[in-house]
């Protein structure tokens, strides 16, 4: 591992299939294949913006894991993954049934990513990190990868390690009573935590977004952040309220683009800028991963963050 300072995040990252055209998935001639995950996409979020980041996860025995490992990998994250002989990677299908409208379905029941054990997380990586990243998913997988969330979580606290939570509710997994009831229970043990409008609203009951924020402040966290979508963002940080307006993009895809938020305030966080800098970059990172298809293929890099300012359609 770089001596640089780095984010350690993990969880369950699994193969994405997706139709090349609009309509039923029943009819589609042909699919393309990659990978999704959450955590892992805040990970090559974080490199493509040049701050070091490892991601831990545990997949199959199978030609899906081995192209989950070799596609993290590739986009230059310290990959540190288990393979489990025993389960299979994980599948998520994306269906786009109208141009406007698209379904994604999991195919995750015990699978290996449902199975990540304290022991995959080395406790050395997690105490020399400068910030874990956790999201509310690990925890609603499996009792064991909610024993790994707040086992990690534990070292970071004894360590000092600053903690960033991102709420992102699934409800194919829990319902909105239990994941509240945990999002809770979690969230006091939080420096920094990333909410959409509803989720904050499970949490802590319907609001205002300020007032959203106010509220997951109130139980501990210095940073609270709303994703607003095309409303942009606002965030509570260490008492003061900020906002930042969204940019106009021609969406293609919006799944992926709450990690590339993330990844876009915590590497400006990590480069130690202040709030009003986190947010614009983390606004326009969510606004590049609109504009392909896909988890994370859409994330820019450092250099490439002035192109929505352009007035120019090509560069010469």
């Amino acid at each position: 591992m770089s001596p640089a300072p780095y984010v350690l995040t993990f969880g369950e990252t699994m193969a994405l299939m997706r139709a090349d055209q609009v309509g039923p998935l029943a009819h589609a001639s042909t699919m393309s294949l990659g990978i999704g995950g959450s955590e892992s996409n805040v990970a090559i979020g974080l490199r493509r913006l040049g701050v070091q980041a490892v991601w831990c996860g545990r997949v199959g025995a199978d030609s899906l894991g081995q192209l989950v490992e070799r596609e993290i990998r590739a986009e230059g994250v310290d990959v540190r993954i288990a393979v489990d002989p025993s389960a299979p990677t994980g599948l998520m299908i994306k269906e786009r049934r109208t141009p406007d409208a698209q379904r994604v379905s999991y195919y995750r029941a015990g699978s290996a990513g449902s199975r990540i054990a304290p022991e995959d997380i080395d406790d050395r990586l997690v105490s020399g990190a400068r910030l874990l990243h956790v999201s509310g998913i690990t925890p609603a997988l499996s009792a064991q990868a909610a024993e790994t969330f707040r086992h990690a979580i534990g070292v970071a606290r004894d360590a000092g390690v600053l903690v960033s939570f991102d709420l992102n509710f699934r409800g194919n997994l829990w319902s909105r009573e239990g994941a509240g009831n945990v999002y809770r229970d979690l969230i006091p043990l939080m420096d920094i935590v990333f909410a959409g409008e509803d989720e904050a609203a499970i949490a802590v009951g319907a609001g205002e977004p300020q007032e959203l924020a106010r509220r997951i402040a109130t139980l501990g966290p210095s940073q609270a952040v709303i994703k607003l979508g095309a409303d942009g963002a606002l965030a509570i940080a260490d008492g003061e309220m900020y906002h930042q307006a969204a940019i106009a993009v021609s969406v293609v895809d919006t799944v992926g683009a709450g990690d590339a938020f993330v990844a876009g305030y915590l590497a400006e966080l990590m480069e130690g800028r202040a709030p009003e800098e986190r947010l614009r970059t983390a606004v326009a990172t969510g606004a590049f991963a609109c504009l392909v298809p896909g988890d994370w293929e859409g994330f820019p890099r450092r250099h490439e963050l002035v192109l929505l300012e352009a007035k120019e359609p090509v560069s010469r």
